[in-house]
């Protein structure tokens, strides 16, 4: 689990970079542009069932509403963020490559579009069904006050882990039998910070590249012990 800390550190330094700010412009926008069309669209949909199916009900129905679509944004962007960098993590990793590891850069697999696009695909099926299983108890642990945010957080702690790593790693394997370099705990706490990251206004936006050029950093170290 060392090393994760600098390797923030260094994905913060890089972010003046041109490449980096490119892709952090493309996906912020489009992140949010679906963020904001999805929003509307889910508040619409939850004040007409609230009005059809709870009429009478008056201001509790209109905090019911408010409070599912709360929690659906609050899952919707994590999911969202790692959709669209997805499509973009390859410009993040060679950007970091390019600066920090060109040799490794120079032997890095490209991976076919298909393969890219399953990837990709599966990940987001993964965040979307996971994020579902823990939703019930999530819901539970609200008279907790903070139950249902610590849950999401292990749980999307786990999945940006992984995603997170794999975006690397996948271009740089020997064959697919080959294990990550990274440790389960060095997965977990590059997640977790990711996942903290996305509860801050503002600094959430930053939160998927950095983690893109966080987890580049650590693999490439890894591999550079093994």
């Amino acid at each position: 689990m060392t090393g994760v800390a600098s390797a923030f550190a260094r994905a913060f330094g890089q972010l003046g970079d041109r490449r980096v700010l490119g892709v952090l412009a493309k996906s912020i926008g489009v992140t949010l542009a679906i963020f904001a069309v999805l929003a509307v669209a889910f508040w619409r949909g939850a004040a007409l069932g609230i009005e059809r199916y709870a009429h009478g009900w008056g201001e509790v129905g209109g905090l019911a509403a408010l409070l599912v679509a709360l929690i659906a944004g609050w899952l919707a962007f994590r999911i969202l963020a790692l959709a669209v960098l997805q499509f973009f993590a390859d410009e993040v990793v060679r950007a970091v490559e390019a600066r920090y590891y060109p040799a490794e850069a120079a032997t890095a697999r490209d991976l076919p579009l298909a393969e890219d696009a399953r990837n990709a695909l599966g990940g987001i099926w993964r965040a979307v069904l996971v994020n579902a299983l823990a939703l019930p108890v999530a819901l539970l642990l609200l008279v907790t006050g903070v139950g249902t945010a610590l849950l999401f957080w292990a749980v999307n702690a786990w999945l940006l882990g992984r995603e997170l790593t794999d975006m690397v790693w996948l271009r740089h394997r020997p064959d697919r039998r080959a294990a990550s370099p990274l440790s389960g705990l060095t997965r977990l706490a590059l997640g977790g910070i990711v996942a903290a990251m996305l509860l801050v206004p503002f600094v959430n936006l930053l939160a998927p590249v950095l983690g893109a050029a966080a987890a580049t950093h650590l693999v490439h170290s890894r591999r550079s012990r093994s």
